[in-house]
């Protein structure tokens, strides 16, 4: 199993286009990918559930992710909140 935890640095917390940039990301890997904030988990390929946890800006989330490509999953989070500005 991989973990990261990220600060989310984007303003707005985490709306609808950085989930959507994070659910587009992890969607074609086979790993479970799950996001983890205040206690409450949710599968990081589901919009709905990512945008349900109300994440806002400088929240503190854990991204786990468990099966044969963890790492490369973990890696393509990771790409995507650097790049896109969503966490550190």
């Amino acid at each position: 199993m991989e973990k990261k935890t990220y600060t989310i640095t984007s303003s707005e917390g985490l709306h609808a286009r950085p989930c959507s940039l994070l659910v587009s990301a992890v969607t074609p890997f086979q790993s479970d990918v799950t996001i983890t904030y205040n206690g409450k988990k949710a599968n990081m390929k589901s919009i709905m559930g990512v945008m349900g946890m109300g994440i806002e800006s400088g929240a503190q989330v854990d991204v786990e992710a468990d099966g044969a490509d963890e790492s490369e999953a973990i890696a393509k989070v990771d790409e995507i909140m650097k790049q896109e500005s969503i966490g550190e």
